[in-house]
């Protein structure tokens, strides 16, 4: 595929769908002269999270409690119909040539959708890159093969089980980019810094991506990291910081991690880190066609548009996305204003879950 390009009135944005890197740069929208900062959001999402799940056929045996972790789709009570192949091929119909990256997931395992090589094929035929997050229990080599020629990437999440290592294995073998997602709750943190120390990850996989823990479906809100619980989560973020182009691995974090990375503590390039994306470059649908802001607002229906009744550029100018992008506007403005100077660059963080906003602030 070709470099994926997209100037619009305001801004200019890239993406290289061999590597997955991007770049975004504003626009004077009078003059077209290009300008030295970030742009607010696109005139449609660039990234969409797919449900394309609607039910987990292992969230009855509790497979994410037994790891550590609680799923923030509830999969231990859903049982909801999967996307149909109707509704995801006119959601790509759609999304071609504004669309760079299809994030496929939802309440289960996208790789066991009754219809997943077609899906990816789907999102290819739309110049779409499909990449998905799996917890490795059900991969095979034929799957894995499927992946290698339609995906960009997959991530495995760390479930610290023997099918992790046999899912991270059978995709790295077979030349898929394959991503470690290990989520940092209280009772993850110190295995984290300790793993990169040790360098215990498997050394095949391209990066780990380390998620903050939401109080969200079954995610318990004890477990969150807070502001005055940070010292272990400061340590690992620290050495990160430090120890960059020494590991063996590439590292990242989710957007919702942003406050905290943008700290004076931290070397991390203010030019690599991003904010929420929500409602802004990305949303999330719902297995049932709902478009929202995030995917870790799919029980809270204040957020949702219904696609069976308007387009996707209809929904994301709704209302409703524009409340969502009101709090990363205008938050942290007022009062004392930014503790850190970086409000442009963190925009107030999350505005679902404002207790893993890592910043310091009120």
């Amino acid at each position: 595929m070709s470099l994926y390009r997209r100037v619009a009135r305001d801004y200019v944005s890239m993406f290289d769908p061999d590597t997955g890197q991007g770049l975004r740069i504003k626009r004077d929208a009078v003059t077209g002269k290009l300008l030295a900062e970030d742009p607010f959001m696109a005139d449609f999402p660039e990234l969409l999270d797919v449900g394309i799940m609607g039910h987990c056929k292992h969230g009855r045996s509790g497979l994410c409690n037994k790891a550590g972790i609680g799923c923030y789709q509830n999969g231990f009570t859903k049982d909801k119909p999967n996307m149909t192949l109707l509704d995801f091929a006119r959601l790509a119909e759609e999304c071609e040539g504004r669309t760079c990256q299809f994030a496929l997931g939802g309440c289960g395992d996208p790789d066991e959708h009754e219809n997943f090589k077609e899906i990816l094929k789907i999102s290819r035929k739309h110049r779409i890159i499909p990449n998905f997050t799996t917890s490795g229990l059900g991969m095979t080599r034929e799957k894995a093969e499927i992946c290698a020629e339609y995906c960009g990437a997959v991530a495995v999440s760390w479930y610290r089980s023997d099918y992790t290592l046999k899912a991270i294995e059978c995709l790295t073998k077979c030349g898929v980019k394959t991503n470690i997602h290990y989520v940092l709750s209280k009772n993850t943190v110190a295995e984290a810094l300790q793993r990169l120390q040790e360098q215990t990850f498997p050394a095949e996989v391209n990066a780990v991506i380390f998620l903050l823990h939401k109080p969200v479906g079954q995610g318990r809100r004890e477990d969150v990291v807070r502001w005055n619980e940070k010292e272990k989560l400061w340590e690992l973020l620290g050495y990160i910081s430090e120890n960059m182009e020494k590991l063996p691995w590439r590292i990242g974090f989710d957007s919702c991690t942003a406050p905290a990375l943008l700290r004076d503590e931290f070397n991390f390039p203010s030019e690599s880190i991003d904010t929420c994306e929500g409602a802004r470059w990305g949303a999330y649908v719902s297995p049932d066609m709902k478009l929202i802001p995030c995917s870790f607002a799919n029980d809270m229906s204040q957020w949702e548009v219904e696609l069976k009744d308007s387009t996707i550029a209809e929904a994301w100018k709704s209302p409703i996305f524009e409340k969502f992008r009101a709090h990363l506007r205008n938050s942290c403005k007022g009062g004392s204003g930014c503790h850190t100077g970086k409000r442009d660059l963190c925009m107030g963080g999350c505005p679902l879950t404002p207790e893993i906003v890592l910043c310091g602030k009120d």
